[in-house]
């Protein structure tokens, strides 16, 4: 009878526990400590835990779930956390977009977990530099990449609206009338100086597939003084890594449990569509 009972009651225990840890990750209210400790533990307060939340691979209390605890990638709990890992303050990402998306990500069958080496995630850096004396800003562009037996971050591309207008848009037909006649190697290429002399015109002689490498150019500046690192002013992601979507991770102070690292930018993106904006972010590393 001794065992009959102990075994009844671990049962109840069990059925009565099971709802209970369903609705243990509310993140509105907090059941102990007072509001802030709800807010400290709720928010994502690095991107790694962001990642593992998102995966539900960590508990609110911010502590690594194992593989065979029955809350790691349980979906009923996922699903509740995801809704609260966006701005819920912008229109972008509380909206019906936003239950797509988690209905996606979810799916029993084919569930999408991000992977931190996944290289289709990059940083976006907003900093500010000094040029003769004034101060410039930039945005660099940071790529993950394999490094020996782990990774790290390069510099992929960087965007200076005061080098970008050096290569301004190319006019097709104004280019036609820059050109090295193809007989131009039996002159010695004489002609040469058509070019030369004239550097405002100079990318017309290039390919017609010629694009310019800003990346290089602005390591040129920095090598050369002529461009001085300041502060950094703002750091966000943007993430690819879903299937048919596009998000953007921005950081959020807030007093409330709607804060830390939260998805600010959603949107719907055909896989066809992806590689040709992928290349804008990685445009001097490996395809």
């Amino acid at each position: 009878m001794q065992l009959k009972s102990k075994l009844f009651i671990f049962l109840l225990l069990n059925i009565l526990w099971m709802p209970a840890f369903a609705q243990s990750y509310s993140l509105g209210n907090s059941t102990k400590g007072s509001e802030d400790e709800a807010i400290l533990h709720m928010m994502n307060k690095q991107v790694g835990q962001f990642f593992r939340r998102f995966n539900m691979e960590e508990d609110q209390y911010g502590k690594l779930l194992k593989t065979t605890d029955r809350r790691y990638h349980n979906t009923k709990i996922r699903k509740k956390l995801l809704e609260q890992m966006f701005d819920v303050h912008n229109p972008r990402t509380n909206s019906t977009l936003k239950n797509y998306f988690i209905e996606d990500v979810t799916d029993k069958k084919h569930p999408f977990y991000l992977e931190f080496l996944n290289n289709n995630w990059f940083a976006e850096v907003a900093a500010t530099f000094t040029s003769n004396g004034e101060d410039q800003h930039l945005i660099l562009f940071l790529n993950l990449e394999e490094s020996g037996l782990g990774s790290k971050w390069v510099i992929s591309n960087v965007y200076y609206s005061y080098t970008s207008g050096f290569f301004p848009d190319i006019d097709s037909a104004e280019a036609m009338k820059y050109f090295l006649h193809p007989q131009s190697h039996e002159l010695d290429f004489m002609n040469l100086h058509k070019a030369l002399d004239h550097p405002s015109r100079i990318q017309y002689y290039a390919s017609d597939n010629f694009q310019p490498d800003y990346l290089t150019l602005f390591f040129y500046l920095m090598k050369t003084g002529q461009l001085k690192f300041k502060e950094i002013l703002s750091v966000k992601f943007h993430f690819f890594q879903i299937p048919d979507w596009y998000f953007e991770l921005s950081y959020y102070n807030r007093s409330d449990t709607n804060s830390g690292w939260l998805i600010s930018n959603l949107k719907y993106i055909k896989e066809a569509d992806k590689p040709q904006l992928i290349k804008f972010y990685k445009s001097c590393t490996e395809q």
